[in-house]
This record gives structure tokens, C-alpha cells and sequence, in this order.
């Protein structure tokens, strides 16, 4: 080897700073450049074979070293449409290769790049600034779920969103134990229950119908009241006895209600009913208070008056009444309990009877809207023998008259117990055939979930709604586009929807060093990278760019030493040359 073996040696070397003067070179033009991984030089000594006395360090051969795991600082940017990944990973993007009808025709190969200044062109594809086009997954507006799991170029349309028919409420809200409604007054009991009688006309609760000749008020009571008999009435599980006793026989004194049917003079029907009546009025027993006993059509009626949730029945051992085993459960009673509809000419009273409940706009299959109003009102509770009982309405006509329908029940019962929870539990209810001022809306679910609706005391006594929500929007035109932080591209309409169409996707590779680099920051997988691994959009950020991942500095400082080592090259074969020169000038 000797002085050639030298001057060999020195021009590999030489060769090797070039190489790697080109990398610095390179790294330092691309430094600004969107997403690029510079390229280090790594050298390779090569050892001739030789005895271990005579081993030389041999040449070298310079070779690139990528750095593609090298992630560039993430910088943010105001445009929506950029994105970085923060992390491992690529963006996968496509090739446009020609044009049909006006339309992109896209080859068909997976390409992989950091680079992610994507912005819009003019079809709706997202492009970046090297004009690759950026392919993910479609999203199933109707689930929101990624559909398939094969990637495919991301085209975006600026056609009108269409509308989308309310079919589910999200209400939630807390009711107080005491409505402080218009009509209500503390030093009158119950004077915030809204009364069934006061809207609807509640029938009697027991209407017996009499065995022969209809009921004469003015005919002597003794004919269907015989002395000895008696009536017996259950109401909310509290016997009320009247005793029917002759007076000339002397005066009743049990502990029951005694009628008088026979004094010095024949007592008549009516007069007789009339002292029953103010008897049950004074039992005490709950629920009777204004409680009425009278003859109508020329049978016996029987009713609690204002009270329509109380049940109660008779049992009559005096055949002429026609009340043996009669009986009735108003609870059973929708019509009893419930009142269906308020009018317009019962709005000042329903309003007084009511506490708001809140207010939301709902809209129908053509994207009309509709306010629903709602309002509860409490219909019963402990103090009138029923349980804690709410019903809820919704304003149907605001612009009624006189006996039109305004507001319409919602025909469920909420009950609660002692604790403030309902029993049963009611998770959602249906507004069936929904219609607001003319605009039908169909079936409205209103979802209240396992405890959405309470009861608990409250010193304001309204209702406090704390979730109101629906799913339903008019239609909207397109505006913009954004990638939210689950690397998802969302669409944003001007009826304020924003709708997520596509997932982006990253590519993970076992050896990403180890792919092919192409223009424009792109990469190309091969067989020592490994196929691609797809995830859904793992670490991507919006309105973000990574940058360069070239330090300028340190490039400076590599450029100064190869510099160095090409010169001291220089000087071998300088060296090497002279050497040869004096062996040359030995046989002169």
C-alpha cells in the first residue's frame, strides 16, 4: 500500500467531506422548509484484510442518515386547516395525476409526509403546499362513528346542510317542594295545587243508580233510609259511618254520624242528604272538606269536590239507595287526575297555577321553527291523601281564543317520594304529535335520564332547569372548515352546526428511518420500513405547523469541522505527492 495506499485513503476521505458538505448544505436550505427532516452523514471505516501487526485504518465512504423521528418544533398558525402531529406518525396524502371531466384522478398510491399546510382548493380537497392531497376516513353522520378503515382522498362540499327534524329533548331540571305560583298563599293550606275542578268537569265519584223509582227529594226519607240501616263510606282508607235511626225512638248515640229520618215529622229525602252531606264535611277525615251528597238526575251522587285524587268507596245496607258494594278509584281516572287541556279564557288561572319551566326552539322535517314553551303544575300531594304528583305542559297555540286549546298536558305522572327522587323513575317521556302554532313537529322525546328530574326544596319555589338540549336544526350554508383536537375535519354551517365528516388519519412505521424521501417532504414506505400502521388522528393538533428540524447552529458547527477534516485531506495528498516526488528524484 505504502504512499499510494495514502493518497487512495486521503481521496475517500476527501470524497466523504463532500458528501457530507452537501447534507449541511442541504439542511441549511431547507431549514425553513415546512416539515423536513434534515439528513446527517454518517462514515464507514473500510479495513483491508491484514495480519493484526500490520492492520491499517483503511478508507471510508460517507453514507446518509435520516432523521425522520425527529420531530421539528410545533408552531401555531392562524389558519384552521393546518395541522401537526405531536408525536410519531404521518399524514397520509395522494398524488393527483390528471384531470377527467374537470375532475382530480388520483393514482391510487399511499404517500406519507410532516408536512401539514393544508389549506382548501378550489374542488373542496384539503392540499398541501407541496400539492399533496390529504386522505382520511368518513365519518357516519348518523352515528358520528368512523365508517370503513381503507383511507381515501378528504373532499369537502359547500352544499347547503340540510334540515334536521327535533326528535329528542334533553331536559333535566329540579321542581320545588312548594311552588310559589301567583296563586299560591301561605296561610292558605294547599292553595298551590292546581285543582282539576277549576279547568275540567270532573264527574261525581260515585253516581249510584237507584233500585225502582228514581230518588224524590221531597218524599219521606224513611222509604230509602230505613231506621237501623246505615252507609258506610272508605275514603282514603278512613271509614266514614252514617247510622240512620228513627227520632222518636230517641236520640242517636253512637259514635257514628247518626241521620235523623223519622222525627215528630216525616223527614223529607233532601233534608236528610243534606245533613250527611255537612256530616262528612265536619269528619275530619282528609279529603272531604268540601265533599257534596245530593240527588241529580234522581240518583245519588257522591262526590269529594275539588278533591279528584282521593279514592274511596260505599258500602249500603239500605237497598232504596242503590249504593250496595258501589264503588270508584278517581286515581285510575286520567280525567280525574289529569287535565288534558287548558283553554285560552283559563290561562290567567292556569298561569297562577303553574310555575315555568322553560322555553326551547324546536324544528320540524322542513327546518321550521317552533318555541316550546313548558310549564308544571303540582296536582296533588301527601296533605290531600295523594303522593308528591307533577304535571307538565306545553304551550300548543299561543294566539288561542276564548275556548281553543293553549296549553296541552303531556300526559305523564311524576310522582315523588320523601327524598325528592320520583318513584317510579321516569327516564323520558313522548310528546306525541308535537304542534306548535301550526308547525308540526311529530313525536318529541323528551329525555330526562335516571334522575333528571327531582324534587328538592327550594326557598325560590320555581322550577330550576339545569339541562335543555335538542337535536334538531333548520338548514345551513357552509363556511368554514376546522380540525378539532380529535384530528377530525369539522364542517361549520351558518345555523351554527358543526359537523365532523372526516377522521384524519396518521401512519406509524416500525423503521421510518428507513423510508424512501421524495420531493416535497413526502416519504415512500419500503421494504425496511414496514407497512404502514393506521390509527385515528393520535396527537394531530389544528391551526398548527411542525417545522423544520434543522438547527442552524449546530449545522454551522458541522459545516466548520468538515471543513476542517477536508483541508487536513488536502494536506495528505499534498504530503503524499511530495513523497512520491523525492522517491521519483532517488534514480536521478
Amino acid at each position: 500500500m505504502g504512499i499510494y495506499g495514502a493518497l487512495a485513503t486521503a481521496v475517500t476521505g476527501l470524497r466523504a467531506q463532500s458528501f457530507a458538505l452537501e447534507n449541511i448544505s442541504g439542511n441549511i436550505a431547507n431549514s425553513q422548509t415546512t416539515g423536513y427532516k434534515r439528513i446527517e452523514t454518517s462514515f464507514l471505516d473500510l479495513i483491508p484484510d491484514a495480519p493484526i501487526k500490520q492492520q491499517i485504518p483503511g478508507t471510508v465512504i460517507a453514507q446518509s442518515r435520516s432523521t425522520v423521528n425527529d420531530a421539528g418544533d410545533i408552531v401555531s398558525s392562524p389558519n384552521d386547516t393546518y395541522m401537526a402531529i405531536n408525536g410519531s406518525g404521518f399524514f397520509v396524502v395522494e398524488q393527483q395525476i390528471g384531470q377527467n371531466d374537470g375532475n382530480a384522478v388520483f393514482g391510487g398510491a399511499n404517500y406519507y409526509t410532516r408536512r401539514g399546510d393544508f389549506d382548501i382548493n378550489k374542488e373542496g380537497y384539503l392540499v398541501n403546499g407541496a400539492g399533496y392531497f390529504l386522505k382520511g376516513l368518513e365519518i357516519d353522520r348518523g352515528t358520528g362513528n368512523v365508517s370503513g378503515s381503507v383511507p381515501d382522498v378528504i373532499k369537502l362540499s359547500n352544499a347547503f346542510l340540510p334540515a334536521q327534524q327535533s326528535t329528542r329533548l334533553d331536559y333535566q331540571l329540579n321542581l320545588p317542594q312548594i311552588p310559589k305560583n301567583a296563586g299560591y298563599d301561605p296561610s292558605s293550606p294547599n292553595s298551590e295545587i292546581m285543582t282539576a275542578a277549576d279547568y275540567v268537569a270532573t264527574p261525581p265519584d260515585i253516581t249510584a243508580t237507584t233500585t225502582g223509582a228514581a230518588l224524590t227529594g221531597a218524599n219521606d226519607a224513611a222509604t230509602v233510609m230505613a231506621a237501623g240501616e246505615s252507609l258506610t263510606l272508605n275514603v282514603g282508607g278512613t271509614n266514614v259511618i252514617f247510622d240512620f235511626f228513627d227520632g222518636n225512638a230517641g236520640a242517636y248515640a253512637g259514635a257514628n254520624i247518626g241521620i235523623d229520618v223519622q222525627t215528630t215529622a216525616a223527614v223529607s229525602i233532601t233534608a236528610a242528604l243534606a245533613n250527611m252531606q255537612t256530616g262528612l264535611q265536619s269528619s275530619g277525615v282528609a279529603g272531604t272538606a268540601d265533599a257534596t251528597i245530593a240527588i241529580a238526575g234522581g240518583n245519588l251522587e257522591v262526590t269529594l269536590g275539588t278533591n279528584t285524587t282521593a279514592s274511596f268507596t260505599a258500602t249500603d245496607g239500605t237497598t232504596g239507595l242503590g249504593l250496595a258494594a258501589a264503588a270508584n278509584d278517581p286515581i285510575d281516572s286520567s280525567l280525574a287526575v289529569r287535565v288534558p287541556v287548558v283553554q285560552a279564557q283559563q290561562n290567567g288561572s292556569f298561569l297562577a297555577n303553574s310555575v315555568a319551566g322553560g322555553a326551547i326552539t324546536v324544528y320540524a322535517s322542513n327546518g321550521s321553527p317552533a318555541n316550546v314553551q313548558i310549564r308544571w303544575a303540582k296536582i296533588d300531594q301527601p296533605e290531600l291523601g295523594g303522593p308528591d304528583r307533577w304535571n307538565m305542559f306545553y304551550m300548543t297555540n299561543s294566539e288561542a281564543v276564548g275556548g281553543e286549546t293553549m296549553w296541552v298536558n303531556a300526559g305523564q305522572d311524576y310522582d315523588f317520594d320523601s327524598s325528592g327522587s320520583m318513584s317510579p323513575s321516569i327516564t323520558s317521556t313522548t310528546l306525541s304529535n308535537l304542534s306548535v302554532n301550526g308547525v308540526a313537529i311529530g313525536n318529541l322525546v323528551l329525555q330526562h335520564n335516571s334522575a333528571g328530574v327531582t324534587q328538592f326544596a327550594d326557598q325560590s319555589g320555581t322550577a330550576q332547569v339545569t339541562s335543555m338540549s335538542q337535536n334538531g336544526y333548520p338548514a345551513g350554508e357552509f363556511i368554514s372548515v376546522t380540525i378539532n383536537e380529535a384530528g377530525r375535519v369539522v364542517a361549520s354551517y351558518t345555523n351554527g352546526q358543526q359537523i365532523e365528516v372526516a377522521q384524519v388519519v396518521v401512519a406509524n412505521f416500525n423503521s421510518p428511518n428507513s423510508m424512501k424521501r421524495l420531493d416535497g417532504a413526502l416519504f415512500a414506505a419500503t421494504s425496511e420500513s414496514g407497512e404502514a400502521i393506521l390509527n385515528n388522528g393520535n396527537g394531530i393538533l389544528g391551526g398548527a405547523l411542525e417545522s423544520s428540524n434543522t438547527d442552524i447552529s449546530e449545522e454551522f458547527t458541522k459545516l466548520i469541522v468538515t471543513q476542517q477534516a477536508y483541508t487536513a485531506g488536502t494536506r495528505i495528498v499534498s504530503t503524499a505527492d511530495e513523497m512520491l516526488k523525492e522517491a521519483l528524484n532517488m534514480v536521478r
